[in-house]
């Protein structure tokens, strides 16, 4: 006997008798146990959401775009992270300086590190923002990777 799982289009949900007894709204579809299993493993590694096509069968969508505050949002997480990720080569930096010894920086890489750490607080004010393919970019990805923290 194939199991089966009832799934409320209108709740967007699924249930099972042996579970929800009688609290099962009336708008429920059968779907095979099998099918709606292999929808919540997909559902697990994709960004889709659970919604139902017009027959009432669940199915797999895009979720809808973010809004521009939700954009914002996103995009001030990351230069937020981008801002933290270098505090430590600027305090290293500056902790250097005042030793009088040799800086794991040149003047150069600094002088570049810090116009960069100013594009990133200056970028939400800009007219590109919060659009990440206009994300400041970062300085020569090969001396700042290659730096401890």
């Amino acid at each position: 006997m194939n199991k089966i799982v009832l799934f409320s289009p209108s709740m967007c949900g699924a249930y099972r008798p042996e579970i929800h007894g009688a609290d099962i709204p009336a708008d429920v579809v059968e779907v095979a146990e099998s099918v709606w299993q292999s929808l919540l493993d997909e559902l697990s590694v994709s960004p889709k959401k659970m919604s139902s096509r017009p027959d009432g069968y669940p199915v797999l969508i895009d979720p809808p775009p973010l809004d521009a505050d939700e954009l914002a949002a996103v995009e001030r997480t990351w230069r937020d992270a981008q801002l933290a990720l270098t505090d430590p080569l600027v305090s290293r930096h500056r902790d250097e300086l005042e030793e009088g010894g040799a800086t794991s920086l040149t003047a150069e890489q600094y002088t570049e590190l810090q116009a960069y750490r100013r594009q990133l607080r200056d970028w939400p004010q800009g007219s590109q923002f919060p659009l990440a393919e206009h994300r400041p970019p970062a300085p020569a990805p090969t001396w700042l990777s290659a730096q401890p923290t």
